[in-house]
């Protein structure tokens, strides 16, 4: 099991691994540990001297002018969690709880915190024991921190709330603790409030979609292809001189992955003589469509990265000069922003992709069968799955209103703009989820469409591809019951098969 080292940055590979469900363990070492002492004792000198500090001493968001008394800090903390956990809607899924708590963890770890270890401590051993909190997805506006969701990761500590065991059962606190050996710990000065700030939940979400996004942008190439060769399209809008003279560094990458994966065409041979000139925008600006989609993508990579390495709490504990600054460290517009620029990408992948499909099934575009069925009229063949990409598609595009572009004013006009982060993730989560859909009806389609000229061997990638799927899936000869087939070819694309694949036969795609 790979060690991850708490407090050190975080990278892409170690993140990838837990969005999509791996198991690390967790090391908290010395100098990390002595870095969260130095915040904490600065954080006990605050408490001692006196001075007013939000959310040491203080009460939160408008009741910030309300002083605590000293020997009720750590019960405000304690009251800051149970008074947030209000959260709603459906349980996170697994790798998301997982990877929240990890990047919760994380940010304490920076030693701008003020926790005590041993708060970094009892979170990951809940970490390792497999068991998580309930916690409902809906309930964040994204600023001050994803504060209800939050709340809900955090109450194991205090024993409250439900948790949910790694087979799936859920549970009162307090009798999960008892499995887990574990038993709830009294909260200090600035400890609830050091587990609630910032939008871990949303980044979290933000970052299990890009880890499919980024299996996806190659595939969408694989697949996108397998279609030019079921069409018998031209490969030459994919020229490397094509891109030279307009250089963005997506549509350089897209045309480079299509020219590795059509290598060895016979298809493109036979365009020797062919009078066909230009092919359906669908096919010729692959290269600029996806290539687009894969620069949103690497912005979001980018921006998600750097919050999973960050430091968002507020107020922030500088031992060095022992004060503590109150900013907005928490607020996730740099998130969100690049969240919704991502939907908009993956609507370029869906959009493109049902319009090839709608292209092969068309027999005035394509020269195939109608529906690409040997017998039409008696058999419909791939006519509703067209049907359900456009639905889907569709569905993306009401999706791509930018969650960020909203604000909503809170806590009595103190909190009187927010990012609405969480839904721009989950917004994400859904595209995501659409798009693979349509690209595996797609790729169903385009093996289907091969059928017709399958003496023609396909590029060496694409070819591998549909015999990826052939192996699970067989030829359409007349109408069936598809529906569980193709969760099968979206099962294909998600899990990265196709991808390996294609990727195995012609080497590996940027």
């Amino acid at each position: 099991m790979p060690t991850l080292a708490l407090g050190e940055e975080i990278t892409i590979d170690q993140l990838l691994a837990v969005a999509r469900g791996q198991q690390v363990r967790l090391n908290f070492g010395q100098k990390t540990q002595a870095r969260v002492k130095k915040a904490r004792a600065a954080v006990d000198a605050i408490v001692a001297s006196g001075k007013a500090v939000y959310g040491v001493n203080t009460g939160f968001g408008a009741l910030a002018k309300e002083r605590i008394d000293q020997k009720d800090t750590g019960t405000l903390q304690r009251n800051l969690l149970l008074s947030h956990a209000v959260g709603f809607g459906d349980d996170m899924a697994v790798n998301e709880k997982s990877l929240a708590l990890l990047l919760r963890i994380q940010s304490m770890c920076q030693g701008v915190s003020g926790v005590r270890p041993q708060v970094v401590r009892w979170l990951m051993a809940m970490f390792h024991s497999g068991w998580l909190p309930r916690v409902p997805e809906k309930g964040s506006v994204g600023a001050c921190g994803d504060l209800a969701p939050l709340a809900h990761l955090a109450l194991p500590l205090i024993g409250a709330g439900e948790m949910v065991s790694p087979e799936g059962k859920v549970m009162p606190t307090k009798r999960a603790l008892k499995k887990m050996g574990l038993e709830p710990i009294e909260l200090a000065a600035k400890e609830g409030l050091a587990l609630i700030n910032g939008v871990q939940i949303s980044n979290a979400i933000g970052l299990c979609a890009w880890a499919r996004m980024r299996r996806l942008s190659r595939t969408a190439d694989v697949i996108g292809a397998l279609s030019v060769e079921a069409i018998l399209g031209s490969h030459r809008p994919f020229d490397a001189r094509v891109t030279k003279v307009r250089p963005h560094p997506g549509a350089k990458i897209a045309a480079a992955n299509l020219r590795r994966l059509l290598k060895g065409s016979a298809v493109a041979k036979s365009h020797r003589h062919c009078e066909r000139v230009q092919d359906p925008y669908s096919f010729r600006c692959m290269p600029q469509v996806h290539g687009a989609a894969k620069d949103a993508l690497e912005f979001l990579e980018r921006a998600l990265v750097i919050e999973a390495n960050a430091a968002t709490d507020n107020p922030l504990i500088f031992p060095e000069r022992g004060d503590s600054i109150s900013a907005g460290n928490f607020h996730g517009q740099p998130i969100a922003m690049p969240m919704d620029a991502a939907v908009n990408a993956l609507c370029a992948w869906g959009n493109i992709s049902e319009r090839r499909v709608a292209t092969m099934i068309h027999p005035a575009m394509s020269g195939l069968p109608a529906f690409l069925t040997p017998e039409p009229g008696l058999n419909s063949g791939l006519m509703i799955p067209q049907v359900v990409a456009a639905a889907l598609v569709s569905e993306n595009k009401v999706l791509a209103h930018p969650a960020s572009a909203d604000s909503v004013t809170t806590s009595a006009d103190q909190e009187d703009h927010v990012s609405m982060a969480n839904h721009a993730a989950r917004k994400l989560r859904t595209v995501v989820h659409n798009t693979e859909r349509v690209l595996a009806i797609e790729l169903h389609t385009a093996c289907q469409a091969r059928e017709f000229h399958k003496d023609l061997r396909a590029g060496v990638g694409a070819q591998a591809a549909y015999a990826c799927l052939r192996r699970n899936i067989p030829p359409l000869k007349k109408d069936r019951y598809m529906a569980p087939e193709l969760d099968r070819v979206h099962d294909l694309v998600r899990s990265g098969a196709i991808l390996a694949a294609a990727e195995k036969a012609a080497g590996r795609l940027a």
